[in-house]
């Protein structure tokens, strides 16, 4: 028994020798070096200190999570035609404290297929409860027509293909409907 373990160890020593084939196509596992040679120069290391603060949150970027946009929704009459209230999360907009009319469009918080939805508006980062138009049915924003005073609310039906745009602009002292687009 003893032999046939020696044989057996003598073979896989013979088949690992430098003219097998296989072994000269099969690369060798390389060794990444990851420790420094003591030879080489070592950079000084410099002790990490605190770092710069973050920079604050830019008040006249977009911001569709402002705590504002849910404070104002909660404070919007139910949806008229589902008795529901409206979802705080919203469907598109714009809202920044710093522009003179900024908008999110949300819709009534239920499970319909084809949920009511509304527009909310805001003069610099403050809802607008009064004075508005009409704002029901909207469902995206036209970015191409709007600018900081301007807001373009769009319906467009994905069945019919219908879009129609509705620009409102902030006044000075309150909201005006200024044009329909088709």
């Amino acid at each position: 028994m003893k032999w046939v373990a020696i044989l057996a160890a003598a073979f896989v020593l013979a088949g690992c020798g430098a003219s097998d084939s296989t072994v000269s196509k099969t690369p060798e596992p390389s060794v990444i070096e990851t420790a420094t040679s003591s030879t080489q120069a070592q950079e000084p290391t410099v002790a990490a200190g605190p770092g710069a603060p973050p920079a604050p949150a830019d008040p006249c970027a977009v911001n569709l999570a402002a705590p504002e946009i849910a404070k104002a929704v909660s404070d919007l009459p139910r949806d008229p035609r589902s008795n529901q209230p409206w979802s705080p999360e919203p469907l598109a907009g714009n809202y920044n404290e710093c522009a003179p009319l900024s908008v999110v469009i949300v819709k009534a918080n239920t499970n319909a297929g084809n949920a009511n939805t509304r527009a909310v508006m805001f003069h610099l980062g403050k809802f607008i409860p009064t004075g508005v138009p009409d704002t029901y049915g909207f469902n995206g924003i036209d970015e191409t027509v709007t600018t900081g005073d301007t807001v373009a609310l769009m319906y467009a039906s994905g069945t019919s293909g219908l879009k129609s745009v509705v620009r409102f602009h902030w006044n000075g002292n309150g909201v005006e409907l200024i044009g329909n687009t088709g």
